[in-house]
């Protein structure tokens, strides 16, 4: 993974788990998201008959099941250009239109970061 040297810790560490779901898993999209307390989901894309679910969806449904009530950061890694308006939806339902997306690479470069809004 490329060095950002402004990148916050914490941001780095999201970036790092979407990245390692992705590639343990073998799927398009890792995705991570921290909740108001410091704890992290992470997830990848879920593609079954009866359920598609992009990686960033899926951990944010991960957080809401855990009782998660806000989200302080999100990271999704992916080859797509940028996160899905879709995606952002999500980030926005539970945490608000200031929260950040972080869009990586498969390499883990961010490559930008969006507001969920």
């Amino acid at each position: 993974m490329t060095e950002i040297p402004d990148l916050d810790p914490e941001d780095r560490k999201i970036v790092t788990l979407a990245r390692s779901v992705r590639a343990r898993n073998g799927v398009p999209e890792g995705a991570a998201v921290r909740d108001e307390t410091g704890r992290t989901y992470a997830a990848g894309t879920v593609a079954l008959d009866s359920l598609q679910l992009s990686a960033l969806r899926t951990a944010v449904a991960m957080a809401v099941a855990s009782g998660a009530t806000s989200l302080e950061a999100a990271a999704v890694v992916t080859s797509a250009e940028s996160a899905s308006a879709e995606d952002r939806a999500a980030v926005r339902d539970l945490g608000g239109a200031e929260t950040p997306v972080l869009v990586a690479g498969p390499d883990g470069t961010v490559r930008e970061t969006v507001t969920a809004g």
